[in-house]
């Protein structure tokens, strides 16, 4: 998700940093991972100390010029921090959440499904319900219910639970509404004609489109990135894509001609905003020529 897209843009060096289990070591999955798309450089390291080791470096793990990735509200904390060491963030990136619009169109199953989903990544996680139904809500929350029972990370979930909502609203536009003011990461439309509101959605991280469009697919498998902003962030940043790892430099060439075509110009405003240094720059090369 984060090694391909900064291959494809062309970064010399890729460090990946990730947390080892109680005998130090690292998930053989994310090894292979790793490897699969040329990451030769991983260190048994996670949470807030990989971030202060990337940004500031140290004996054993490089300073990087960008940070990549999600994490848990501290994690999340410690990038922010970071960028005041010069080191640049991709976005602030957890924890985890999910808005879900629900019409009497949806499945009570699937929503509860998609909430806790997102519930069971941590206990600072945040899952919110919209619909302009009541028993859409009330069939929901009993799903909730009975799917909770059954998940291995059912104390994870139910802690996330405590802190999330279902709001009954006048109607899907009005959920929208509240949607782009809250600006989650993830936004499931489990709605009628879900491509018809395409338009009105102004921030979020990633949205999922009618019932069968589940936010795991777009964990795993459906191609698009899955490091989102967070937090209301949506409302400022987009998500990771290969842009995110290319810098841009831009470069110019004045000729004669053209110094004497745009250069009374730049004398005028350089003028007005009274920096007569950067007029001066341009007069004596006018004069020269």
């Amino acid at each position: 998700m984060l090694g391909i897209p900064a291959k494809i843009a062309g970064c010399k060096e890729v460090v990946l940093c990730t947390p080892p289990n109680e005998n130090g070591d690292i998930n053989p999955l994310i090894l292979y991972a790793a490897n699969l798309v040329g990451i030769r450089k991983v260190y048994a390291v996670g949470g807030i100390q990989a971030i202060a080791a990337m940004a500031l470096g140290t004996e054993s793990i490089p300073k990087v010029d960008k940070i990549f990735g999600p994490g848990n509200q501290y994690v999340t904390a410690a990038k922010q921090i970071a960028q005041l060491h010069g080191t640049a963030i991709d976005m602030p990136a957890g924890p985890s959440e999910v808005l879900v619009i629900a019409d009497d169109t949806s499945d009570p199953e699937f929503v509860a499904a998609d909430l806790l989903s997102q519930a069971e990544h941590g206990p600072d996680s945040q899952v919110v319900l919209l619909s302009n139904n009541i028993k859409v809500i009330d069939e929901v929350n009993v799903a909730l219910k009975l799917q909770l029972e059954q998940l291995s990370r059912k104390e994870i979930a139910e802690k996330a639970l405590q802190n999330s909502r279902s709001i009954l609203l006048e109607s899907i536009d009005e959920c929208i509404n509240f949607s782009n003011s809250y600006a989650p990461e993830h936004l499931i439309l489990a709605i009628a004609n879900a491509e018809d509101k395409i338009e009105r959605v102004q921030s979020a991280g990633s949205v999922f489109l009618g019932n069968y469009s589940c936010e795991s697919v777009g964990d795993y498998a459906s191609g698009t990135n899955h490091t989102l902003p967070t937090n209301g962030f949506a409302r400022s940043y987009s998500g990771v894509s290969v842009e995110s790892f290319v810098k841009k430099i831009t470069f110019q060439s004045v000729s004669e001609v053209g110094l004497k075509n745009i250069g009374p110009s730049v004398e005028m405003m350089a003028e007005a905003e009274q920096l007569m240094a950067h007029k001066n720059a341009v007069t004596i090369r006018l004069n020269k020529i």
